[in-house]
C-alpha cells in the first residue's frame, strides 16, 4: 500500500507484536513491524483481497452441501466469514494459536458472530491429531512473523491432517512458492506422502496452492468449473475464473 496506514491497536502476546493499521476502507493485521498477515475491507468482512484466499475457495467446488470445514489458523478471519455467508456450511471450526489474534480479529476485523462458525483457541498440530475423519474441507494456513509455520514442513503433521478428512473431503494447502520454480516449499514430503497427481495453483503473491482429497484423484473439468465460478460471481464480487485457468496437476 502506497497510502499511509494509521495504527489504531497494538497487542503483545508470547509470540511477539501484533498491529492492526487502518488505510481508507481497509485495515491489516500485522504479525510484528512488518509482517502483513490479514486484510479486511471494513464494509464487508468476507470480502478476500488476497489472491491466494480466493484460490483457496476452489476447494468448494468439490465440496459436499452441508460440508464440515476446519481452518488451521484464523488470521483476521476474512475467510471464516466467507465461508459462513456464501458457502452454506454445516460448521465451521477455525483453530488459532494466539489468542490475541481472535481477540483483535473480533474487536477490528469484523469476524464473524455466525452461531455455524466455532473459534478455538490452541495448537493446530494437536487439534489435528485429534480429529480423525472430523471435517469435509480443511485448510491450512499457518504462518508466523518469520514466515511459513515449520509444521508446513512436517511429514507426521500433514499425515494427521489427511487423517482428519472424511471420505471424499479435501485438503487445501497455502505454501510458498520456491522462487518462481511454480513448486511449494515442501514439494519433496508432499509427492511422498500423496504422489504428484494432486492439484495446484501458484497466485502473483508468490503463495501457491495445494488441493490434496482424501483418496482417489480430483476430477479437472475446467469447463464446468468455469460455470460454478460464474454462478458465485455475482455474489462475491470477484471471479474465480484466473485461478481456474492456472490449475494443473502437481506432475
Amino acid at each position: 500500500m502506497t497510502i499511509q496506514e494509521n495504527v489504531i491497536d497494538c497487542l503483545r502476546d508470547d509470540f511477539g507484536l501484533l498491529r492492526v493499521t487502518e488505510s481508507g476502507p481497509y485495515r491489516f493485521l500485522y504479525f510484528g513491524e512488518k509482517t502483513e498477515q490479514s486484510c479486511c475491507y471494513v464494509p464487508d468482512s468476507a470480502w478476500l483481497e488476497y489472491d491466494y484466499t480466493r484460490a483457496m475457495l476452489l476447494g468448494l467446488y468439490w465440496c459436499r452441501t452441508d460440508y464440515r470445514a476446519t481452518l488451521l489458523g484464523l488470521g483476521g478471519g476474512s475467510l471464516a466469514n466467507c465461508l459462513v455467508r456464501y458457502f452454506q456450511p454445516e460448521r465451521v471450526t477455525a483453530v488459532e494459536l494466539r489468542p490475541a489474534v481472535v481477540e483483535l480479529a473480533r474487536k477490528w476485523l469484523g469476524l464473524s458472530s455466525d452461531p455455524r462458525l466455532q473459534v478455538l483457541d490452541g495448537c493446530a498440530e494437536r487439534y489435528i491429531s485429534q480429529a480423525p475423519e472430523s471435517c469435509d474441507l480443511l485448510m491450512v494456513d499457518l504462518y508466523m512473523e518469520g514466515g511459513l509455520s515449520r509444521l508446513q514442513l512436517q511429514t507426521e503433521f500433514f499425515q494427521s491432517c489427511h487423517r482428519a478428512l472424511r471420505p471424499g473431503g479435501l485438503m487445501v494447502i497455502n505454501q510458498w512458492q520456491m522462487g518462481e520454480t511454480g513448486q511449494p516449499y515442501a514439494a519433496k514430503m508432499l509427492r511422498e506422502l500423496f504422489g504428484d497427481d494432486y492439484l495446484r495453483v501458484a497466485v502473483d503473491e508468490g503463495n501457491i496452492l495445494l488441493f490434496i482429497p482424501a483418496g482417489g484423484r480430483l476430477a479437472l473439468d475446467k469447463d464446468a468449473m468455469r460455470l460454478w465460478a460464474d454462478d458465485l460471481q455475482s455474489r462475491l464480487g470477484y471471479s474465480l475464473r484466473p485461478y481456474i485457468e492456472s490449475l494443473r496437476r502437481a506432475g
